[in-house]
């Protein structure tokens, strides 16, 4: 699906109006979830999925405009600092809806209502900031015509059979994608199930009650790290490169897992945790997209967007998969997430073997450094 549209964008420069189509059709899917109540709940998460899956195909453009706005020498900056505004814009929203919700009955309001007018506040809230982004960016080139007998359908499963063939040829740009697919499922894996597991190690399994305050804390404390490591990590690849930079962050993300099955025992550890987990989960998805849009040729950049918005997002289901199937016969929450070893260590192994140099110019990019001198 998302490559297909990739394609179609890539042939016909609509990339612009497609990400304006599926982001506002992802805004007014989740606008309507504000309606939702308990005798609606299959509405509901058809709406969800629409929603996400909106999303996700508008993200594949707006990843694929890194290409037009900047040179490779700027890409890790730009990447890093567009992760780090988006940051900054879920905590301000984080913040107005934990307030909002945890006043709701001196407002008057229901918790219920509440947190479904926190869920129609953010939906506005990502309408509103969207338009900005449509109305700065310029398209490139004009829209082509479709050739006789074919319809977009059609030139986007035509364009998806080009990436394959071309990506055969790119082979580093290849085992780029499967060491982000392998690493990416144990970091969506692990935002994914965090608070179940804190809240099955801290709390159930003392028999204690799940503190949704603390909970919120962390997810919250995890959000300014992540903005924080995101530029932060830039700096770092500055110096040593991004693919150096990435590796970094993903050791640091096996050290979480061994620390959460090992040693977390305390609240006040969590809170540490969920610092270095924001660190490193800011610094590894702007680098892996800034380094990706290096090794991808120019002109295809939204094909190639969505395969990699694939190995980016689309992961959990696997990641989720091997958990659940650990948890099932284990009974243990802290192998489950041991587990999750497995992807970044085989992410890892096949990112040492990557040359990205290589990538880049087997592309016909040049490498950040190259690009400074010509600058």
């Amino acid at each position: 699906f998302l490559p297909i549209l990739g394609g179609i964008a890539d042939y016909s420069n609509l990339k612009k109006r497609l990400m304006t189509i599926f982001c506002y059709l992802g805004v007014t899917a989740s606008c309507l979830l504000f309606f939702i109540t308990d005798n609606y709940y299959v509405t509901g998460s058809v709406l969800l999925i629409v929603a996400n899956l909106c999303f996700g195909a508008a993200n594949v453009f707006y990843n694929a405009y890194l290409v037009d706005l900047t040179t490779e020498d700027r890409r890790d900056f730009i990447s890093s600092y567009g992760f780090a505004a988006g940051y900054l814009g879920g905590i301000i929203m984080l913040l107005l809806n934990i307030y909002f919700v945890q006043n709701a009955e001196s407002l008057g309001l229901s918790t219920s209502f509440a947190v479904r007018l926190s869920l129609l506040a953010a939906s506005l809230w990502w309408g509103f900031f969207a338009f900005f982004t449509f109305y700065l960016i310029r398209s490139r080139g004009a829209a082509k015509s479709l050739p006789q007998g074919e319809n977009l359908a059609s030139i986007g499963f035509s364009e998806l059979g080009k990436t394959f063939k071309t990506l055969l040829k790119l082979r580093y740009t290849a085992q780029f994608l499967i060491a982000s697919f392998c690493y990416n499922n144990g970091i969506q894996t692990v935002i994914t199930s965090a608070s179940v597991f804190l809240a099955q190690e801290l709390f159930v399994a003392r028999g204690e009650e799940a503190s949704q305050s603390f909970l919120l804390g962390i997810f919250l404390a995890a959000q300014i790290s992540a903005l924080i490591g995101a530029i932060l990590f830039e700096r770092v690849a500055r110096i040593t490169g991004a693919k150096t930079t990435l590796l970094i962050s993903l050791i640091i993300w096996i050290c979480i897992v061994i620390f959460a099955y090992g040693f977390l025992q305390t609240v006040w550890q969590a809170w540490i945790m969920s610092v270095f987990i924001g660190l490193v989960l800011g610094s590894s998805q702007a680098l892996s997209r800034s380094l990706y849009s290096q090794m991808i040729p120019k002109g295809r950049e939204s094909s190639f967007f969505g395969l990699y918005e694939i190995s980016e997002r689309g992961t959990t289901l696997v990641g989720s998969l091997v958990f659940g199937i650990v948890v099932g016969i284990t009974g243990s929450f802290r192998q489950a997430i041991l587990s999750m070893i497995i992807f970044f260590a085989i992410g890892i192994i096949i990112l040492l073997f990557t040359d990205t140099n290589r990538a880049i110019h087997l592309a016909g990019n040049q490498t950040p450094e190259e690009a400074a001198k010509t600058a």
